[in-house]
C-alpha cells in the first residue's frame, strides 16, 4: 500500500510539473513570433527574475544592452517586459508610439495602500479619461496657484533662504547635507499642498522624512519584485505590512495633515493651496458619479506630489554639492557668474537664469551625470506597436531605460564624466541637446518638470551665492558612483560649507 502511495504521489507530482510547464507555455507564446525583441533564455514560472539583480538594476541592464541590443525582452513571472534603451528608440516608443504606450502596469505591492476603481492618484493611474483629468488639474494647479499673495517662486526663495540659515547654522564644520536638502524640498510641497512650512526642527516633519525614507528602501530589491510577479502572496494576511511597514505609515501621517486640512476649509474663502483647490473639485463633482475628484484619489495625488517632488529634487541637489566639491574650478566659475549678473545684495530669481548659461549648463549637466531616475517609471503597452523594427504585443510592461540616453556615447562628448560644456555651444551659450531628457518624455513625462527646475536652479543659485564647499580637511575624496534605490542617490558624503565674503 505504502509502495502504491509513493507511486500516486510521484504521478501527481509529474502530472502537476507537465500541466505548470504547459500553463507556463502557454503565457509565453507570445515569444514565439518572428519579430519579437530577443532576450536572455528565461526559466518556467520565474522568467527571469533570478538572472537581473534589482539592487543594481542599472548595471543589469546595461550588460544585457551589450548583448541584446537596443530593444530586448525580460519576463518577470509571467510578465513580459521590454526595455527601450539609446535616444533614437526611447523617443520613437514614448513619443512617436505614446498615445499605444502610456499606459501603466499593475504594481501590487503599491497597490494595496488604497487604490481603487476610482483611486489611482496621478503616475500610476492607468492611462485614461480619469488620469488626464487628474494630470490637468495637478499641471495647472502648480502652473496658476499664487498660493495666496505669494507666488510659487516666492516660496522658493524664501525656503531657500531658511536653508542658507541651516547651513550658517553648521559653522563650517563637516556635515552631510541630505537631511536639510530633504527639509527644504519637503516645504515647498507642503507649501503647495498645505500652504505652511516646517520648522526644520519640528518632529512630525522628521518622522515623516525619515518614514518617506524607509519607505522608498523597501521597495527596491528581489521581495518586492517577487511579490508584483506573483501577488496572489500579497493575499497573505499582514504579509505586505511587514515588508513594506514604512508605506502605510507614511500615508497615515500624509492622511493625519489632510483630515487636519479639511477641518479649516472654508468654502466662501479663496482658495489656499491644491488641497483647497481639489476639494472645491469634489464640491463640484458632487452631482457626477463619472468624475475622479473624490477622497481617496486626493490622498494618492498629495502622495504622489510627496514620493516624487520631495526626494526626486532633494537628491539631485544632493548630487549638484558633490559634484561642486569634485570639481572647485567648476563651483568658483558658477560663483563668478553669480557675482556678475546677480551680486550679493539680492536673492536669485527666475528672470536670472537666461542670462547666466555656465550656471544654467551646470544645473543641467548635474541632472544628466546624477541620472537619478535610472529607469524611469515603466509604461504598459495597450495596443500592438512596432518600436525599431520589433513587435511589441499589447499588455508588455515597458521599461525606457533612461541611463541609456544620458549617457549616450554617439550624443555627449563624455558620456561618464561631469562636463557642463555638454550644454553649451562654442560661443558659450546655453544649447540643450534633444537626448538631454532626464524627466523623461512623451505623455507620462514628469508633471512636476517646471516645479523642479525652478528649484533646482532657486536653491542652487542661493547656496552657491553664499557659501563655498569643500570636501571636509582630512577626508578622502568622496566617490562620485551612486548607489541604487530606485533612484540613483549619492555615496554618503559630508562636506563644509564656509560662508563666502558678502559686497554690497
Amino acid at each position: 500500500m505504502g509502495l502504491l502511495t509513493g507511486y500516486g504521489l510521484w504521478s501527481v507530482a509529474i502530472f502537476m510539473a507537465i500541466f505548470l510547464l504547459l500553463v507556463d507555455l502557454m503565457h509565453r507564446r507570445q515569444c514565439w513570433t518572428a519579430r519579437y525583441p530577443p532576450g536572455p533564455w528565461s526559466l518556467p514560472l520565474l522568467g527571469n527574475i533570478l538572472q537581473v539583480n534589482f539592487n543594481n538594476m542599472p548595471y543589469s541592464l546595461y550588460k544585457l544592452r551589450q548583448r541584446y541590443g537596443d530593444v530586448f525582452s525580460l519576463s518577470f513571472g509571467w510578465n513580459p517586459v521590454v526595455v527601450i534603451n539609446g535616444p533614437k528608440a526611447v523617443r520613437e516608443a514614448l513619443v512617436t508610439c505614446g498615445e499605444d504606450t502610456a499606459d501603466q502596469p499593475s504594481v501590487p505591492t503599491i497597490e494595496y495602500q488604497g487604490f481603487g476603481p476610482k483611486s489611482k492618484g496621478v503616475i500610476l493611474a492607468p492611462y485614461g479619461p480619469e488620469w488626464r483629468e487628474q494630470r490637468r488639474f495637478s499641471v495647472s494647479t502648480m502652473r496658476n496657484f499664487g498660493l495666496g499673495k505669494k507666488s510659487l517662486e516666492e516660496w522658493v526663495t524664501e525656503e531657500a533662504g531658511c536653508l542658507c540659515a541651516a547651513f550658517t547654522n553648521q559653522a563650517g564644520h563637516p556635515f552631510k547635507p541630505n537631511t536639510l536638502l530633504n527639509k527644504a524640498t519637503c516645504n515647498v510641497i507642503a507649501s503647495l499642498v498645505y500652504a505652511r512650512r516646517f520648522d526644520y526642527d519640528d518632529p512630525f516633519l522628521n518622522k515623516m522624512l525619515k518614514t518617506l525614507e524607509e519607505s522608498m528602501g523597501q521597495n527596491t530589491g528581489l521581495i518586492p519584485e517577487m511579490l508584483n510577479a506573483f501577488p496572489m502572496f500579497l493575499r497573505i494576511p499582514g504579509l505586505a505590512d511587514k515588508v513594506f511597514p514604512g508605506q502605510k505609515a507614511f500615508m497615515a501621517m500624509l492622511d493625519e495633515l489632510l483630515t487636519e486640512h479639511k477641518m479649516t476649509w472654508d468654502p466662501a474663502q479663496p482658495l489656499r493651496d491644491l488641497t483647497d483647490a481639489y476639494m472645491a473639485e469634489m464640491e463640484k463633482a458632487k452631482e457626477n458619479p463619472e468624475s475622479s475628484f473624490n477622497d481617496p484619489n486626493l490622498r494618492l495625488v498629495v502622495s504622489d506630489l510627496f514620493s516624487a517632488g520631495l526626494v526626486t529634487t532633494s537628491t539631485t541637489l544632493s548630487w549638484a554639492l558633490l559634484l561642486m566639491i569634485l570639481h572647485p574650478d567648476v563651483q568658483r566659475q558658477v560663483q563668478q557668474e553669480i557675482d556678475e549678473v546677480i551680486g550679493q545684495a539680492r536673492h536669485p530669481e527666475m528672470a536670472d537664469q537666461s542670462r547666466m548659461p555656465f550656471t544654467n549648463a551646470v544645473v543641467h549637466e548635474v541632472q544628466r551625470f546624477a541620472d537619478i531616475v535610472p529607469m524611469n517609471v515603466p509604461h504598459k503597452i495597450s495596443h500592438d506597436v512596432e518600436v525599431q523594427g520589433f513587435l511589441l504585443p499589447k499588455g508588455m510592461t515597458l521599461i525606457a531605460n533612461l541611463t541609456s540616453v544620458l549617457k549616450d556615447e554617439n550624443t555627449w562628448e563624455k558620456p561618464l564624466q561631469f562636463h557642463p560644456k555638454h550644454f553649451l555651444d562654442a560661443q558659450g551659450r546655453f544649447v540643450k541637446p534633444e537626448a538631454f531628457m532626464p524627466f523623461s518624455v512623451g505623455r507620462r513625462a514628469c508633471l512636476g518638470e517646471p516645479l523642479a527646475r525652478m528649484e533646482l536652479f532657486l536653491f542652487f543659485t542661493c547656496l552657491l551665492q553664499r557659501f563655498t564647499f569643500s570636501v571636509p580637511p582630512g577626508q578622502p575624496r568622496p566617490s562620485d558612483r551612486g548607489v541604487f534605490m530606485f533612484l540613483l542617490v549619492p555615496s554618503p558624503y559630508q562636506l563644509c560649507a564656509v560662508a563666502r565674503q558678502r559686497h554690497h
